[in-house]
């Protein structure tokens, strides 16, 4: 199934303890090129979640967010009173000792190491959460890039149709053609009033006509036109082997145009080059 690389996915949940979210964004690239951006209590995930995304997606850069929002229970300061009586009981026994000490200052008892405290949080289970959301967004990610590819793979097999009929056309213009060449050319060679043997002069046309003619590009162009449709019905990512069908059809089409023996020809040329570009830049999105 063709799939494109441009896609987009979000997922949320909300749990007594807080929401999370998850954002992908994908564009074509070359090879898979993930960034992610983790609040730094699940940060130790990325190894799990670079893991699960290379087993689905071989192409594109993409970037993907997680967002956690605990709740406002977890996210209540707490004193932990039997520290707090520690620390106030040493200072008290630094006054004891040297009355002339200064001030206690509440907040810096409040900055001792684990007098303030926050609600604990089962950090396990929100990873799993986590883990879990994600699963589900790359698989909603996965299905917005097969929408899309399905779109591109009827763009390109529009273009391909049009290429057949255009090599078809070719393909029966190809005697006429050749046939109009080679009188061309022994007429001029008439006017010219050259001494030669006919014999020789018959055998040297027949030569230049062989250089001149295109049946080979035909037929090439025609055999990548079978290869890119069976490349979109194939599974797996095919973006790379469509990008070079793309370059082998633009170069049997410049030698198409460079060998034309007549105007048909050289537009049919033309035309075959403006539609590999448009499925070329069509192919740049596929995976």
């Amino acid at each position: 199934m063709t799939a494109s690389m441009t896609a987009f996915a979000r997922r949320e949940t909300h749990q007594p303890w807080g929401s999370l979210s998850w954002e992908i964004r994908s564009v074509n690239q070359r090879y898979l090129e993930p960034s992610f951006r983790l609040p730094d209590s699940l940060r130790d995930l990325e190894p799990v979640l670079r893991n699960e995304l290379r087993q689905k997606l071989a192409r594109g850069k993409l970037d993907l967010t997680l967002r956690f929002y605990p709740t406002n229970e977890n996210s209540q300061l707490q004193i932990n009173t039997a520290l707090l009586d520690q620390v106030i009981e040493a200072t008290e026994q630094i006054y004891a000792r040297k009355p002339t000490a200064a001030a206690l200052d509440p907040l810096q008892l409040l900055q001792w190491p684990g007098v303030m405290q926050t609600a604990q949080i089962d950090e396990e289970r929100i990873k799993a959460e986590a883990l879990a959301l994600f699963a589900l967004a790359l698989d909603d990610l996965q299905a917005h890039r097969n929408r899309e590819g399905e779109a591109l793979n009827q763009l390109i097999e529009e273009r391909l149709q049009q290429i057949t009929e255009h090599l078809s056309s070719a393909q029966n213009h190809l005697p006429q053609a050749l046939a109009l060449w080679r009188s061309n050319l022994l007429e001029r060679a008439q006017k010219l009033q050259v001494d030669m043997d006919s014999a020789r002069l018959e055998q040297e046309v027949v030569l230049l006509a062989q250089k001149q003619d295109v049946a080979e590009e035909l037929d090439r162009l025609t055999t990548h036109v079978k290869e890119v449709r069976r490349a979109l019905s194939s599974k797996g990512p095919i973006g790379r082997r469509l990008d070079f069908l793309m370059q082998e059809m633009n170069r049997e089409a410049n030698t198409l145009g460079s060998k034309a023996m007549s105007m048909d020809m050289t537009q049919v040329s033309v035309d075959l080059k403006v539609l590999i570009e448009q499925m070329r830049e069509q192919i740049q999105n596929i995976e």
